[in-house]
């Protein structure tokens, strides 16, 4: 019998994962998603990386689904004399005019808005909040005074975080469009948005796309913004999926809110039945380290707990030493605490009646009865991913074997909770294509003879149409 890892593994890319027998080796290891992020990517660089993925996929016969991470109104300080460092007391002066080297008493600032924006009394926070200063005073054209609060070294390009500031920059900055249109161009399968604060943000993507392709990529929304918590419902509403951005989160809210609010957004995604994604410094120290600190194995498997569908990993992987043995450490603890009894998922039924309302009654009644009978599997026919999405989130215990004629989600599915994608194009009866997909199902080692399997699908099979049949079989 096959095991399937259930949560799935995010891997971002970067200088130590660049090569072809890596990525090779951290498939096998239990990478699902494979992460672009253009905060540091080069379009040439991109291309290649994804044309690699495709490569390794068909050699190994898997669905990787690859995610282009936009990188947001990143607000940075500029270049810095070496040495720099600042002490509580000092006083610093933020310049948004042409970019210069700083010191101990002067910096640059990237955010051109930032005087007009910030107000006395605010605080700044540099470096994930290493570095704390205090606004005194602010000339709303080009230059801020502010004093050190909590002091060290001062480095060169450091992100800045304004956790009491409303900044005026959009979701989707310039850069954010251009990347954006490259992507469109790309085999992306996924976009993830920074720093959302309102679902207009969402809306904003999404008309973007609309105006360069006809196919749509699912967008999922970074929550790292205290204003992404004030309007979580809509931005759940337009949303098809969230990421915990811990690291950022951990800044601007007060760092021992991020466990519960962690806890609360999983609920809301399982709730909408979207994906959910727990980010940043899951395995931090296995960055040199190939061992993990006790903390680190708590902090994965109280993630796999709270109901995460993925896992992300940054530095861990793009500049990490150990890039394979990191997936395979994150792999164990999932496999040893995905299955507990103690993962406790709020789950409801359906009971809006849209015009979806009978496929999603009937996934939700197949997710049940599949516990009910210990089926082995729940075999899906899907040509727009819909029953997979529906599925996943009601978190059968059984495998979840989604086959699909559409190239395009073949991938993108792979990003689901409990999820295993497979190509299939050959509907003929009813009867016959669910006697093939037991069959692959069968070959492929994820059932075995006599285990029932739950089948969904449409009627009549050729029209490709919403699912409204459950069928029960035995092997």
């Amino acid at each position: 019998m096959n095991f399937i890892k259930k949560t799935k593994i995010v891997a971002t890319l970067g200088p130590a994962t660049s090569s072809e027998l890596v990525l090779e080796k951290m498939i096998l290891a239990g990478v699902n998603v494979f992460r672009v992020n253009f905060s540091h990517a080069t379009y040439q660089d991109v291309s290649k990386r994804i044309q690699l993925i495709r490569k390794v996929d068909q050699k190994l016969n898997t669905n990787t689904a690859i995610l282009g991470d936009l990188q947001g109104p990143k607000l940075r300080v500029g270049k810095m004399k070496e040495g720099t460092e600042v002490f509580p007391g000092d006083q610093v002066l933020f310049s948004t005019d042409a970019p210069f080297e700083g010191d101990a008493q002067k910096a640059y600032m990237n955010y051109k808005s930032f005087p007009k924006d910030v107000s006395k009394g605010e605080r700044i926070l540099l470096d994930d909040g290493k570095l704390i200063f205090e606004v005194l005073d602010t000339n709303h054209v080009n230059e801020v005074k502010a004093e050190v609060i909590q002091g060290g070294p001062f480095k060169s390009n450091k992100g800045v975080n304004l956790p009491n500031t409303n900044i005026s920059l959009p979701a989707l900055t310039e850069k954010d469009v251009k990347d954006a249109e490259f992507m469109f161009t790309q085999d992306i399968d996924w976009i993830a948005l920074s720093f959302v604060r309102f679902s207009q943000d969402i809306i904003d993507l999404q008309e973007l796309m609309a105006k360069h392709i006809d196919r749509k990529i699912p967008i999922i929304a970074k929550i790292e913004k205290p204003e992404a918590i004030e309007n979580i419902d809509k931005i759940v509403a337009y949303s098809d999926g969230l990421m915990v951005a811990r690291g950022d989160l951990g800044v601007e809210v007060p760092a021992q809110e991020v466990p519960l609010l962690q806890k609360r957004l999983v609920h809301l995604a399982k709730k909408a039945r979207i994906p959910i994604i727990i980010a940043t410094q899951m395995m931090e120290t296995m960055i040199d380290s190939l061992t993990p600190t006790r903390a680190e194995v708590n902090d994965v498997a109280t993630s796999v707990k709270d109901g995460a569908d993925a896992l992300m990993l940054s530095r861990e992987l793009s500049v990490g030493k150990y890039p394979v043995e990191v997936i395979h450490t994150i792999s164990d603890i999932i496999a040893s605490v995905e299955n507990s009894d103690l993962i406790n998922v709020p789950q409801s039924p359906p009971n809006i009646r849209t015009k979806r309302f009978i496929t999603k009654s009937i996934c939700y009644h197949a997710a049940h009865m599949a516990n009910d009978i210990t089926a082995k599997a729940i075999c899906t026919l899907t040509n727009s991913g819909y029953t997979a999405f529906q599925i996943s989130a009601w978190r059968p215990q059984s495998l979840v074997l989604v086959f699909t004629s559409n190239k395009k989600i073949l991938n993108q599915l792979s990003l689901l909770w409990g999820v295993k994608t497979f190509y299939y194009d050959n509907f003929n009866s009813t009867d016959k294509t669910v006697e093939e997909i037991n069959e692959i199902a069968f070959k492929k080692g994820f059932v075995e003879k006599e285990d029932f399997v739950i089948n969904l699908a449409a009627m009549p099979i050729k029209s490709r149409g919403m699912v409204n049949t459950l069928r029960v079989s035995t092997i």
